[in-house]
C-alpha cells in the first residue's frame, strides 16, 4: 500500500504551501518508505509515498500520459492491468507498474473507466487541460481514503485522516464504490452490483462454481515483483487462502523469483489456538511458517501507536488491530513486503458466531449485505492500516469484486446454519473445498468452526485489556461519560480509554464522526441485535463474552465429520458455535 495526498484548489502556489503539503505527505511515509514524489501545477499539488510492489525500479508516483497532461497519484493494484494495456494499443507506456493505466484510461474513455479496474485503489486524477479532477475508491474499500474541505474553497484527499485533518475545516471518509468529479461537482457511486439493492437471490448453490471464483481470486493475487507470503491463524479463511497459494504459486512469476516455498505467518500469546492451529496447518501444507509470540503487556504497550495508525476507536478493530499491528512489524522485518488475508468472508457468508439466530434467509442475506457495506470501518480499516504501518501490503481475495458477485447470487437458504444436519457457518465455502482426491485441508481444520481474531490469539488478550482498562478509567468517569463524549458515548471502560487516546491524536468534531457506533453484540450490526432479546442486555463484541458459556464441545468423531454434536451443559442442551467451545443456547 501507498500514502497519497492531493490538494486541489487551494489559490495558493506558494514555495511555503509546497513545504507544507510535503509535510503533510511525509505523515504517510510508514505507508510507502520506498519512494516519494509531488507534483504541482498552479495551486493543485498531488503527493505520493510509495511502497514499490510491481516494477519496483520504475513505478514511481505521480504517473502520467504521453504528454503529461494527465496526472494520477494511486494506492492501490490494479490486477488486470495487463490485459487493459492490450486494450490500449496507441498509447506508449512510461513504467511497468499496474496503476500506469489509470491516465490512459481516463484519456480513452473520460471518467467512466473506473468500473474497468479490477482490483483495490484509491486515486486522485488531475486534467491539467481545464484543471478539472476526479477521485475515486475500489468497490468495498479495501483502500482507505478520506476527503476534506478547506476554508479557502479547497479540496483535500488523503489516504489516511492524519494527512489533512489539521488543515480542513471539515472532513469525512471518501465513500467506497464512489467517484468524486469536479465537473459535476460531486459524488456518483460507480460500483453497483445486484447484491447492493439486498434483494434475497435465488441462484442455486454450485460448490464447484464457488471454489472456481474463489480460487481465481487468490491466483490473481499472486502477482508481485517482491517477496510475499499468507497470515495463517488456522482457521478457515486463512488455511482455504494459504491451501490455495500453495497449489498455484509454482507457476507464478513470483515462483520464478523468490522460490516455489510459501511463507506463513501466525501472531498469539503463548498457547494461544490460533498458533496451534496454524502451525498444523502450515505442517500440512509444507509452508516456512513463522510464529510471532506477544503478551498481554506488549499489546497493551502498542495501544497508542495502534490507535494513532488504524485512525478509529471502535473497541472490535483495536482488539483485532493491535496484534496485526505487532506481526506486521514483524514480518516486514524479514522483507517480505505483501501478505494474502482472509479478511470478508465472514461477512459474505454469514460466519459470525450470532448468525446462528437468523431467523430467515431474508434476515440472513440482508444483514450479510450490511456487513459488507459497513467492511471499510471495520475489517477493512483494520488489515490495511495495521500492515501499512510499518509498510506492509494485505491482499483480500474474498473481497475480490468477480467472488463477491458469485458468492452473493448463492440463495442465502443455502448459506443458512442448521447444526442438527451439519450445517455449521459457512458450510457452503467448506463444501466447495471438501474434496476427497485431492484435499485442501484435513477435515478437522476445514470444519474448524469460528474463532474472532482477537478471542483467537489468546483469550487472556481480551481480558487483560479489560482489566488494563479498569485501572486507568473510574467508575466516577463512567458516569460523566455522557457529557464528556455526548457522540457515540462509551459504554464500558475499555472503550473509554479507547476513546481518550483517540481524542489526543484527533480531537476535531470530524474525525470523531468517522467513527461507526451503535449496539452490537459478536460484531453484528445494530439490526441483527433485534434477532435475540437477551443480546441488548450483553452487548460485547467478543463471541464468547456475548453468546455465551466457554467449554469445549467437540469430539474426534463431530470433528473428522464437520457434523456439531449437542452437548449438554447443566442439563441443558447447547450447540457449539466455535471450534473452542463458545456456545449458544440451541
Amino acid at each position: 500500500m501507498c500514502g497519497i495526498l492531493a490538494v486541489l484548489g487551494c489559490s495558493d502556489d506558494t514555495q511555503a504551501k509546497r513545504f507544507r503539503v510535503l509535510e503533510l505527505s511525509r505523515r504517510l511515509k510508514h505507508r510507502g518508505p520506498d519512494w516519494s514524489g509531488l507534483y504541482q501545477h498552479g495551486d493543485c499539488y498531488l503527493a505520493h509515498q510509495r511502497l514499490a510492489i510491481i516494477d519496483p525500479a520504475s513505478g514511481d508516483q505521480p504517473l502520467f500520459n504521453e504528454d503529461k497532461s494527465v496526472v494520477v497519484t494511486v494506492n492501490g493494484e490494479i490486477y488486470n492491468h495487463e490485459e487493459l494495456r492490450s486494450r490500449l494499443p496507441n498509447h506508449k507506456f512510461r513504467t511497468g507498474s499496474d496503476c500506469d493505466v489509470i491516465a490512459h484510461l481516463y484519456e480513452e474513455f473520460g471518467e467512466d473507466f473506473v468500473d474497468m479496474l479490477d482490483g483495490i485503489f484509491a486515486f486522485v486524477l488531475l486534467d491539467t487541460r481545464d484543471n478539472s479532477f476526479i477521485a475515486a475508491r475500489d468497490a468495498i474499500g479495501v483502500t482507505p481514503l478520506y476527503i476534506g474541505w478547506g476554508l479557502d474553497g479547497s479540496i483535500w484527499i488523503s489516504s489516511e485522516m492524519k494527512g489533512l485533518n489539521d488543515d480542513c475545516e471539515h472532513f469525512e471518509v471518501f465513500p467506497p464504490g464512489h467517484l468524486y468529479s469536479s465537473k459535476q461537482g460531486g459524488f456518483r457511486r460507480w460500483y453497483n452490483p445486484p447484491w447492493f439493492s439486498e434483494a434475497v437471490p435465488s441462484t442455486p448453490y454450485d460448490p464447484l462454481v464457488l471454489r472456481k471464483a474463489f480460487e481465481d481470486a487468490v491466483i490473481k493475487r499472486l502477482m508481485t515483483d517482491v517477496p510475499f507470503g499468507v497470515l495463517l491463524s488456522g482457521g478457515l479463511d486463512s488455511s482455504l487462502v494459504a491451501s490455495i497459494t500453495a497449489r498455484h504459486l509454482a507457476g507464478t512469476k513470483a515462483a520464478k523469483q523468490w522460490g516455489t516455498q510459501l511463507h506463513s505467518f501466525c501472531v498469539g500469546l503463548e498457547g494461544s489456538p490460533d498458533l496451534k492451529a496454524g502451525r498444523e496447518v502450515a505442517d500440512y501444507l509444507g509452508t516456512v511458517h513463522h510464529e510471532f509470540h506477544f503478551t498481554v503487556q506488549d499489546g497493551i504497550d502498542a495501544i497508542e501507536d495502534v490507535i494513532f495508525h488504524i485512525e478509529t476507536y471502535d473497541v472490535t478493530t483495536i482488539r483485532a488491530a493491535t496484534p496485526m499491528f505487532l506481526m506486521s512489524r514483524k514480518i516486514k522485518s524479514l522483507g517480505v513486503k505483501m501478505v494474502i488475508s482472509g479478511e470478508g468472508s465472514d461477512e459474505i457468508f454469514g460466519g459470525y458466531l450470532y448468525f446462528h439466530k437468523a431467523p430467515n434467509k431474508e434476515e440472513f442475506h440482508q444483514e450479510t449485505c450490511r456487513k459488507i457495506k459497513a467492511l471499510h470501518q471495520y475489517d477493512c480499516l483494520r488489515a490495511n492500516k495495521a500492515t501499512s504501518a510499518w509498510g506492509l501490503e494485505a491482499r483480500v481475495p474474498f473481497l475480490d469484486k468477480a467472488f463477491i458477485n458469485t458468492a452473493m447470487a448463492i440463495d442465502p437458504e443455502a448459506k443458512m446454519i442448521h447444526p442438527e444436519e451439519g450445517r455449521i457457518e459457512k458450510w457452503v465455502l467448506r463444501r466447495a473445498f471438501d474434496d476427497e482426491k485431492q484435499p485442501y485441508l484435513p477435515k478437522h481444520i476445514l470444519y474448524r468452526q469460528k474463532e474472532q481474531f482477537s478471542d483467537g490469539v489468546g483469550y487472556s488478550w481480551i481480558d487483560g485489556l479489560k482489566d488494563h482498562a479498569a485501572k486507568h478509567v473510574t467508575d466516577k468517569v463512567m458516569q460523566n461519560a455522557g457529557n464528556i463524549f455526548p457522540h457515540n458515548t462509551p459504554t464500558t471502560k475499555e472503550a473509554y480509554y479507547y476513546r481518550t487516546i483517540f481524542e489526543r491524536f484527533f480531537p476535531q468534531n470530524s474525525a470523531r464522526l468517522t467513527v461507526p457506533g451503535g449496539a452490537s453484540v459478536a460484531c453484528s450490526t445494530a439490526k441483527a441485535v433485534e434477532w435475540d432479546a437477551s443480546w441488548s442486555k450483553n452487548l460485547d463484541p467478543s463471541g464468547r463474552a456475548a453468546l455465551g458459556v466457554h467449554v469445549s464441545a467437540y469430539d474426534n468423531s463431530s470433528a473428522n465429520s464437520g457434523v456439531v454434536q449437542p452437548v449438554i451443559i447443566n442439563d441443558v442442551p447447547h450447540i457449539s458455535v466455535s471450534t473452542h467451545g463458545v456456545e449458544i443456547l440451541s
